[in-house]
């Protein structure tokens, strides 16, 4: 059976591509997988990590919400991830949970609380993200 053809993209850059064997990510009714030969799907994603595997390794991303595209055609099943915001773990150091943390707090004390408690989360997947 073919693989993933993977694409994840923000309206900066490129994050990652190629073939993969299994994507997981976190949409807004929950987290969702895909394996080659899924139905089409088009899932509205949270603030939560995206892990690819390929080859035996794990790449794991975290996500600030957007989209995911899944369209199967013979026997390429191909996954599009349209970002918001997207950093590969080893990115993290530059936007670290540690200042989204502190962003919520300042929008805690300016009682701007929808904005704190997506800080909050941003920071909470950047940790989980960090520690897998």
């Amino acid at each position: 059976m073919a693989g993933l053809e993977v694409h994840l993209v923000t309206p900066e850059r490129e994050v990652w591509a190629g073939e993969a064997d299994f994507v997981t990510a976190r949409g807004v009714d929950g987290d969702l997988g895909v394996l080659p030969g899924h139905a089409p799907l088009l899932a509205a994603l949270a603030v939560g990590p995206v892990f690819i595997d390929a080859g035996g390794s794990r790449t794991a991303v975290v996500v600030d919400g957007g989209f995911l595209h899944v369209a199967h055609d013979d026997d390429i099943t191909r996954v599009d991830i349209l970002a918001e915001h997207a950093l590969l773990s080893d990115e993290l150091g530059q936007d670290s949970a540690e200042s989204r943390e502190q962003r919520a707090e300042e929008l805690r004390s300016e009682d701007r609380l929808d904005e704190a408690r997506e800080e909050q989360a941003k920071a909470a997947v950047r940790r989980q993200v960090a520690d897998s």
